[in-house]
């Protein structure tokens, strides 16, 4: 083989290894057309929380009752989890997508159905804003599983993280628009349905762009070795191995139930804290710096992570923080004219909860590779709403009435406001458990990463190899 010959044919292969994987502009879109549905759907979960009073006077129903619309997200999350699973890594990202977005869209608007005037509903009124709570639940578990999904199959490796990050935290940019807009615009119970019609914009904005935006499941060319590579076990398979893969189930049991806790959280907030003298707008500015200073610390700890890929060290930190901040607040937030006190602390335990979870997930991947990343967030994902589900029962199940406090700022009704104290204690004690046996009992291989790894090391070889080639 002549020298010019040798050169254009390396040439060639370079080219070939260069034009291997390849980024698309269009994955930006992807990206803000998910971030826009995940923080809508968290805006309709979290409407009625932050004037629960307000809600339950105006459709004539109990604040348990009212907290129903809430909890139903959780339970219809369970066994629809799994079909969301089976349809991100069987069916694809586009259809998943496109479907939630469509359940999203019909659910804000079947509960407007509940406060037209002319329909004349009477009590039926709660079950069309149940109805479409419970449409809005289905959507759920197919949106919040989407980010690590499109970070693998359309980012490149040194911004999957960042990726993921950014679609997995505008879920809560929605809790805290919720926080901040639902008190906003329900100064009194006959503004609910005003509410009801502006949060139903964000969804049928959201339908639209995915429906007309999203056209493909992958990307044409892959953006990294593993998105090319792409191996995912079957549904059933990657069950198997997952619920045999020791390291996972620790993770999905602590940081599901870590999940489980800031949805507790942020849909108990408001009655927390009126029964201790705290106005709905200052419990709404709580949840408000929970939020964004939660925000702030995914978006610090994402870009630690993509840069050093210490998953496990930065996860193990934020969680022991949490968990000192969330005792701090449930000792604070049983005095009056704690104000300064509970907001830092709700910075806090939002600044380093919130930070864990785009980590938590893609440490879920790395942990699992070759499983879907579909099935191996959405498993964490379901468990942590069946813990949810039992903590929100448990922790109204251990509030104790107050017939007379002449203190509270509830609307109450005729058994009177409740007690806190013993749910928010058992919460903390709670969170400091699953932080313990998180820092205790976790240990993984980053196993996408090594595959990853050894991939670009062939690759090398393989190079190194045609370069040795000796001319003819």
């Amino acid at each position: 083989m002549e020298g010019g010959e040798a050169a254009s044919l390396l040439g060639e292969r370079s080219l070939g290894r260069v034009a291997e994987f390849k980024t698309y502009r269009r994955r930006w879109f992807l990206l803000a057309a998910v971030c826009l549905l995940n923080c809508s759907n968290a805006m309709l979960w979290l409407t009625f929380a932050p004037v629960a009073d307000k809600t339950a006077a105006y459709f004539h129903i109990s604040l348990e009752t009212v907290n129903w619309l809430s909890i139903v997200y959780l339970l219809i999350s369970i066994p629809f989890g799994l079909v969301a699973t089976w349809v991100l890594d069987s069916v694809g990202l586009r259809c998943a997508v496109i479907l939630s977005a469509w359940l999203n869209m019909m659910g804000s608007i079947t509960r407007m159905f509940s406060v037209l005037k002319f329909l004349s509903l009477g009590s039926r009124s709660y079950w069309y804003l149940f109805i479409g709570q419970c449409l809005c639940a289905l959507a759920q578990p197919l949106i919040i599983f989407s980010p690590t999904k499109l970070a693998a199959l359309w980012f490149p490796d040194h911004q999957r993280a960042t990726a993921n990050m950014i679609a997995s935290m505008a879920n809560p940019l929605g809790i805290l628009i919720a926080n901040l807009l639902s008190p906003a615009l329900v100064p009194e119970g006959k503004h609910i349905p005003l509410m009801l019609g502006v949060y139903a914009v964000p969804a049928v904005t959201a339908c639209a762009l995915a429906t007309l935006g999203i056209h493909e499941k992958v990307p044409p060319t892959p953006p990294s070795a593993s998105a090319a590579n792409s191996n995912s076990q079957p549904f059933f398979t990657g069950l198997k191995m997952l619920l045999r893969n020791k390291p996972y189930i620790i993770l999905a049991v602590c940081f599901g139930g870590g999940i489980g806790m800031f949805t507790c959280f942020s849909a108990l907030l408001e009655q927390i804290l009126c029964e201790k003298g705290y106005s709905n707008n200052f419990a709404g500015l709580n949840g408000a710096l929970f939020t964004v200073c939660g925000l702030l610390g995914a978006f610090l700890l994402g870009i630690y992570v993509d840069r050093t890929r210490k998953f496990i060290e930065s996860t193990k930190i934020c969680f022991c923080l949490s968990a000192l901040a969330s005792i701090v607040f449930a000792v604070a937030s049983r005095f009056r004219h704690q104000a300064i006190m509970l907001a830092i602390t709700s910075s806090l335990f939002g600044f380093f909860g919130f930070a864990i979870y785009p980590i938590a997930m893609e440490l879920a991947v790395e942990c699992s590779y070759p499983v879907g990343e579909g099935t191996s967030t959405g498993l964490i994902f379901v468990a942590s709403q069946v813990e949810g589900v039992i903590l929100m029962i448990l922790l109204q199940a251990l509030t104790v009435r107050v017939s007379e406090d002449p203190f509270s700022t509830c609307a109450l009704d005729q058994d009177g406001a409740l007690d806190w104290t013993t749910p928010v204690l058992v919460l903390a004690g709670l969170c400091s458990a699953m932080a313990c046996c998180y820092v205790i009992f976790f240990h993984t291989d980053y196993k996408r990463l090594h595959a990853e790894t050894i991939g670009g090391d062939l690759v090398k070889a393989e190079d190194t190899a045609t370069a040795d080639v000796p001319e003819s």
